[in-house]
């Protein structure tokens, strides 16, 4: 077998995986964004197809994200699914527009602490609301709605013989039970076959064998009669303010999820890395596609890239393909996606939900920098379930800021020497958040086969974000080979200065 029949053969087999994980989250997605599922399933196309062929990260894999989800529940219970398209259109022209302006190494210097903090909200907030789903109610558009609607839809559950919401609790537990089962105890061999799929399998077929009298998913004849265009009408109505903030908020957030799931792709391979700008381009023409055809938003998202990447993919062909299949499904067998259950969707979306809380990301925040950031966390993931999202990351981003304002007004000097086959760096003044772009600049423009050294003696404080950033560089560069040597401040400086580049010297021993 020639090379590059090896590499396509790779390609293919990871895009099966891929579209097997894919299709259940696409149809969850849409589920609890409160939209026909056949809107999931057209960015689910469009993300694999499109922003496959165009992205800057070759093995990131793109579509409807749960990290927007609750956003467009609660857009589309305020101001009508017709006027998410005109959204979406916008919100690309500003992903394009600042793809242009070469903005996207910007997003990266969101402090780890507001993003994760905003997985987090998001993530309780899918909980709350797919509870309700699990046994066959519909969600409120927030979070305390949600606690409060608990004991009317618990109430549901009871009454003469079994009734209709016991049996979707009944499947929707199953269908939960299968897929953690499935991913603790899968055989070897069959690691690759996803969770989520077996957890919807399961629920659909024992609501087929029982004939359960339950909702399932609603896919239309065809596709082309669920592409809707935007009207003039609806364009007309964008200068709403609430309608102005949300397409802010949908921007923002969908190239934050995507830049952030491309810089941690980046660590999980060894090939090429992200072209920042590049993937901000294509995320922005996607979603403007996905506006103009009657799509939800859509992101890079981790959970399909590291399926690719785990199935042995090596070019952006495995993306694409698995687009190609969702559209195959779609326009061949789609009375076989009519048979799921809506209850197994929210158990996979329960799962998905707690895995966006990932607790452990707050343990590394705490042990690498003590009680600020864990404090931030806290602030942004409570604004945002008790409040919204734009409120909650509002403040983290402030408190952030707050946290650095004593040291903003002075600068990271770097200073770069070659010499035969080092480079030497050598970092003075003080390192903050928003410094990150142009210390990630002069880090990956490095050359591939030179040893570095980065000298830090001249330091006088380095803050959460950017120390995050220099410890994600340097695993990829323990990954790749190598060989990097640094040198610690003096003690006597900011107290945290010593323990974090402790830290940065154990990633590369």
């Amino acid at each position: 077998m020639t090379n590059s029949n090896f590499v396509f053969s790779r390609d293919f087999a990871a895009s099966l995986v891929v579209f097997l994980v894919a299709i259940p989250l696409c149809l969850g997605i849409a589920v609890a964004s409160g939209v026909p599922v056949a809107m999931g399933l057209i960015s689910g196309i469009i993300g694999g197809i499109v922003v496959g062929l165009l992205a800057g990260s070759p093995l990131q894999v793109s579509g409807p994200a749960a990290g927007l989800a609750v956003v467009v529940f609660g857009f589309v219970e305020q101001h009508g699914v017709a006027m998410l398209g005109p959204v979406l259109i916008v919100a690309g022209l500003l992903q394009v527009l600042a793809a242009f302006l070469k903005i996207g190494s910007w997003f990266r210097a969101i402090s780890p602490a507001v993003v994760h903090g905003m997985l987090a909200g998001i993530g309780i907030l899918i909980i709350l609301g797919q509870i309700h789903v699990l046994m066959g109610a519909k969600p409120a558009a927030g979070g305390i709605e949600n606690v409060v609607a608990m004991e009317r839809t618990f109430g549901h559950l009871w009454g003469r013989g079994l009734t209709s919401e016991a049996a979707d609790l009944l499947v929707g537990l199953i269908s939960l039970l299968a897929m953690i089962g499935w991913e603790k105890f899968r055989p070897k061999r069959l690691k690759l076959v996803p969770g989520a799929l077996v957890g919807v399998a399961t629920g659909t077929i024992l609501t087929a064998a029982m004939r359960l009298p339950i909702a399932r998913v609603e896919v239309p004849a065809s596709l082309a009669n669920s592409i809707s265009l935007p009207t003039m009408e609806s364009f007309a109505n964008m200068a709403h303010p609430g309608i102005v903030v949300t397409t802010l908020v949908i921007a923002v957030i969908a190239s934050a999820e995507s830049l952030l799931s491309s810089a941690a792709v980046d660590r999980m391979h060894d090939g090429v890395s992200t072209r920042f700008n590049k993937e901000l381009l294509a995320q922005g023409i996607g979603n403007g596609l996905c506006g103009l055809l009657g799509g939800l938003p859509i992101t890079g998202v981790i959970v399909r890239s590291s399926a690719n990447i785990q199935a042995g993919a090596h070019t952006r062909a495995s993306a694409v393909l698995h687009g190609v299949w969702i559209l195959g499904l779609v326009v061949f067998l789609p009375q076989l996606l009519s048979m799921v259950p809506l209850t197994a969707l929210a158990a996979v979306l329960l799962v998905t939900g707690w895995r966006l809380i990932s607790l452990q990301h707050v343990r590394i925040l705490f042990d690498h920098h003590g009680w600020v950031p864990v404090g931030i966390w806290i602030a942004t993931v409570a604004m945002v379930v008790l409040q919204d999202l734009l409120v909650g990351v509002a403040l983290g981003l402030t408190l952030s800021i707050l946290e650095v304002l004593p040291y903003l007004r002075r600068k990271l000097a770097i200073d770069r020497l070659e010499e035969a086959e080092t480079v030497h760096l050598t970092l003075a003044g003080v390192a903050t958040c928003k410094d990150v772009p142009a210390l990630l600049n002069t880090l990956e423009t490095l050359p591939a086969d030179c040893k570095v050294r980065i000298a830090g003696g001249d330091l006088h404080y380095v803050d959460h974000t950017c120390a995050e950033t220099l410890r994600d560089w340097l695993k990829r560069q323990k990954k790749v080979g190598r060989t990097v040597d640094i040198q610690h401040p003096p003690t006597g400086r900011h107290p945290r200065l010593v323990p974090i580049f402790k830290r940065l010297t154990a990633e590369i021993a």
